[in-house]
């Protein structure tokens, strides 16, 4: 099984709101997750609440050999949450 990190869309239309999740890679977007692991609203202005991680458990699986979609390696980025050292790059 692998695993990947990636974003699952909730919310409206034209309000779009994301839960960071560890899912098999052979899921579907919006499908059954294996762990929630945080939240990422584009909408929200203040950056305290637009992105809220929990970083242990993100660690744990990039260290288990999860990989992140291109969009979820950029918001751990920003939270500076780096992958681990010798882990592949994500394609």
């Amino acid at each position: 099984m692998s695993v990947k990190l990636r974003l699952k869309r909730l919310g409206r239309k034209n309000r779009a709101f994301f839960r960071l999740s560890a899912v098999d890679s052979r899921v579907k977007r919006d499908g059954r997750v294996i762990e929630e692991l945080g939240y990422y609203d584009p909408v929200e202005r203040a950056n305290d609440k637009a992105l809220k991680l929990e970083r242990d458990r993100i660690e744990y699986w990039l260290s288990q050999g999860a990989q992140p979609s291109p969009t979820v390696a950029s918001l751990l980025r920003k939270a500076g949450i780096a992958r681990p050292t010798g882990a592949p790059a994500a394609k």
